[in-house]
């Protein structure tokens, strides 16, 4: 995704804007408690994250292979497979598909996959109708912006502004702030667009490879309406979504769902296995699965990062992270932003353009509390703020290594290494700045303006020790 503010702008614009921190305050506080709601026994939740995290582990332990079985069965069922390496393969090979079928109107279930690939756009440059008919991905793509959250695309936008946006583009209908009527203006646009659709394109939740079956989890139909009403079927699917058997689904839909928007269950959970066969009445003739890479083999050979795959894309690190709520999606100018965002997004996209994103996380560990497949999130966004500006064998996993070293940080840590490793040295200049503080400076770069400055005590550590009677040993 092209980024034409820088990060600090992003950040400042969005801290300044007190309607979206009202907006994502209120939505994830509830979120939160929805959640919370769903798990009141800690032991069975724990039980069911231990469950599901194996699962994850398990997959990736065989991705190969499963990789594999799962285009050998779906190819058995008559559905044909793609490989993508980049996002530009996957685009051309998707185009390809649509050409031959002359297929000009696309409607599009709720992918964050091919948000990813930019599939909108490289389509609208084709001259193809692409719809999203997911209602917060409509509305979204109405105020020509992106998602700023991978399960509520549209939750940085207020009832008024959501209200503004369709009228402005449906004045026909009637101007409502009720979102129920909204929601049934919008079916019935979408209704039409379904039918008229020569293609229908969705992303996947989980891909088994025993059976060779695609699993959708929706809310609003609109992704059984994609993959059953046109006559083409595409479906895009990183190459991690992958498990191998039918039975890892369930324990993960379990705790996807909770996870994701509290729901005990979704409305919707799609199966798909093939193409509409000769006693069928519906389903699409023909069927496509796009399996894209994008950096994710890189990730799964780097063995202190590979734990980054097996996310299920619950949001639910995004719901509990302090940082998030303050900014919202928009400020981390990436496709998934959060922790999981910051995690992923430097490995895919390289340190050198994405590295500073590792900035926005306090450490607090919340996400790594609430990550119903126990993916150490913390630690990982740790190491990559170590990569940022040290360079060692991840060079071969992740572009940019180092490239945010600064030379003068460089110079004052091996000045504050030297000054600590010669106790002399470190007694002088410790009696000496407890002896200036009075000249520390009240203000530090940006650093201190969203912190107090801290100010030397006028009395060192050793010779408050000596004053309570203490002696060295």
């Amino acid at each position: 995704m092209s980024q034409v503010k820088s990060l600090e702008n992003r950040v400042d614009e969005a801290l300044g804007n007190e309607q979206l921190q009202t907006n994502f305050r209120s939505a994830m506080d509830y979120l939160i408690e929805k959640r919370s709601d769903q798990f009141p026994d800690k032991d069975d939740l724990n039980n069911l994250r231990n469950t599901s995290s194996s699962i994850r582990s398990n997959s990736l332990s065989k991705l190969p292979e499963l990789l594999i079985m799962l285009e050998e069965n779906l190819e058995n069922n008559n559905i044909k497979v793609h490989w993508a390496e980049t996002d530009i393969e996957a685009n051309n090979t998707i185009y390809q598909i649509l050409k031959e079928a002359n297929a000009k109107k696309v409607v599009k279930g709720k992918s964050m996959v091919t948000e990813e690939i930019e599939l909108n756009e490289f389509l609208d440059s084709k001259n193809i109708e692409i719809l999203e008919t997911d209602l917060g991905e409509f509305l979204v793509q109405l105020a020509n912006e992106k998602p700023s959250h991978i399960v509520m695309p549209a939750i940085h936008k207020s009832r008024k502004e959501i209200s503004k946006v369709f009228s402005e583009h449906f004045p026909e209908f009637p101007y409502t702030e009720d979102v129920d009527l909204i929601t049934q203006q919008a079916r019935k646009i979408l209704r039409d667009r379904f039918r008229e659709a020569d293609a229908g394109i969705s992303g996947v939740n989980f891909a088994v490879a025993e059976t060779g079956s695609l699993c959708l989890v929706e809310n609003e139909g609109n992704g059984r309406m994609c993959t059953t009403v046109p006559p083409l079927h595409i479906a895009v699917a990183g190459i991690e979504k992958v498990v191998e058997n039918l039975s890892d689904v369930p324990p993960l839909l379990d705790i996807l769902t909770k996870s994701a928007t509290g729901q005990e269950i979704t409305t919707y959970f799609n199966m798909i296995s093939s193409p509409r066969k000769n006693d069928e009445k519906d389903g699409p003739m023909v069927m496509h699965v796009i399996l894209l890479d994008n950096g994710r083999s890189k990730i799964y050979q780097n063995t202190e990062m590979q734990e980054t795959l097996k996310c299920i894309r619950c949001g639910s690190c995004i719901n509990h992270c302090p940082v998030y709520t303050q900014l919202g999606g928009h400020a981390y100018g990436t496709v998934y932003p959060g922790p999981i965002g910051i995690t992923l997004e430097p490995q895919q996209k390289g340190i050198s353009e994405l590295g500073d994103l590792t900035s926005l996380c306090t450490m607090c560990g919340a996400c790594a509390e609430v990550c119903p497949v126990q993916i150490p999130l913390p630690k990982l966004i740790n190491r990559l703020r170590s990569e940022t500006v040290e360079g060692d064998y991840m060079s071969q996993f992740i572009e940019g290594v180092g490239s945010q070293r600064k030379s003068i940080e460089s110079i004052v840590w091996q000045i504050w290494k030297h000054i600590y490793s010669h106790p002399t040295l470190y007694s002088i200049c410790s009696k000496t700045i407890t002896k200036l503080s009075s000249f520390s400076p009240k203000k530090f770069g940006g650093w201190s303006n969203y912190r107090v400055m801290p100010k030397p005590s006028n009395t060192s550590l050793k010779e408050l020790a000596k004053q309570a009677g203490f002696k060295n040993e």
